[in-house]
């Protein structure tokens, strides 16, 4: 009798260890499918909070693909970021200042990470392992929240951040939360709630108004090269 069970359990054991196998998915895949995912997007809209430094900032996102992107800051109030491609303009409203620089396609800032584009350079540039396990934990101590976090780390120097770790919802593949390294040390945390895609965003949003009264800065990061 225990010759049968031992036979019978060996052989389940046989049948089972493939079928786990074929369960178990890559960071690599894992990272491939949320890509995959926001590539399907034409466009989407969220709430956006933006913390480094003790500071916190919150406001509205719209990104319309391949590069759009426009933060629309209910705190600080009035404040806006827009890259419409080639352009990247941030209106100041404590300092009545339009900031405007030509930064072609690369730019729009962390947040422009959460996109199809922005998924398919950190593939290219960065080793993704999960954090601790494929399982979803908690988003944060004591959070009923629960996502698959990913732990992205830069394949050379110049990749913009050291480190990347993306906390993502196992239902729906969307980035709940990217907690960016900077190569100086820093940390700068992106959340995104209420996500809303495919809302047929018009270019029209991405065209900023700015106020008369406000002083303009052009490429005052740093000036094209003839």
């Amino acid at each position: 009798m225990f010759k049968r069970w031992l036979s019978v359990s060996l052989f389940l054991t046989g049948l089972a260890a493939p079928l786990f196998a074929q369960s178990i998915v890559t960071a690599e895949a894992y990272l491939e499918r949320v890509s995959n995912r926001y590539a399907s997007f034409n466009d989407y809209e969220a709430h956006i909070v933006i913390k480094t430094g003790g500071v916190e900032m919150a406001g509205t996102v719209s990104h319309l693909a391949p590069a759009f992107m426009r933060i629309d800051f209910s705190s600080p109030a009035e404040q806006v970021i827009v890259f419409n491609g080639d352009v990247l303009t941030i209106y100041l409203p404590e300092m009545r200042a339009i900031l405007n620089q030509d930064v072609g396609s690369s730019a729009g800032g962390g947040a422009s990470l959460a996109t199809g584009q922005g998924l398919s350079m950190m593939r290219r540039n960065y080793a993704a392992a999960y954090s601790t396990g494929p399982d979803p934990e908690p988003l944060e101590g004591g959070s009923r929240e629960r996502v698959v976090r990913l732990r992205l780390t830069s394949r050379y120097g110049g990749a913009g951040f050291r480190e990347l770790l993306l906390s993502i919802d196992p239902e729906t593949l969307l980035i709940r939360r990217i907690a960016a390294t900077q190569l100086a040390g820093g940390t700068i945390q992106f959340d995104f709630t209420n996500v809303k895609t495919n809302q047929g965003i018009p270019e029209q949003r991405f065209i900023y108004d700015s106020p008369a009264s406000a002083n303009v800065y052009n490429n005052f990061l740093f000036r094209d090269r003839d």
